[in-house]
């Protein structure tokens, strides 16, 4: 894992409260880059292939609506967790991210994610 892979997963599991699990993953490949879970029942990377399939169908929809936007993030809330499937602005890698809704708040969340997303980006 790449040094600047290794300090994106520190830093979420760090600095974001309530922080479930991450991964980052190429969108036209479905390449998982990295992964970290702090669940052994979670497997992200199984997760990360079915939120592709999600921005894989949510672009088609666009599309096929004549839309010119592109996706910034798609919020997925459960009753106890909320997912974040938070799109390169280029749209070629997403960063998938878990956490425990009893302890995040999902503002924050929002803006550390952004945070880190911008040193991930710039990398890939």
């Amino acid at each position: 894992m790449s040094n600047f892979l290794d300090q994106f997963i520190e830093d979420i599991k760090t600095n974001v409260p309530g922080y479930v699990a991450v991964t980052v993953t190429e969108v036209s490949t479905g390449v998982c880059y990295v992964s970290h879970s702090e669940s052994a029942d979670f497997d992200p990377e199984i997760a990360s292939a079915y939120n592709l399939e999600v921005v894989k169908a949510k672009q088609n929809a666009i599309k096929a609506l004549g839309l010119t936007s592109n996706i910034q993030d798609i919020l997925i809330t459960l009753n106890n967790q909320i997912h974040i499937i938070d799109l390169s602005e280029n749209g070629e890698y997403f960063i998938y991210l878990a956490v425990d809704s009893t302890k995040a708040n999902l503002g924050m969340t929002r803006a550390l994610l952004k945070k880190y997303k911008k040193d991930v980006v710039s990398q890939l």
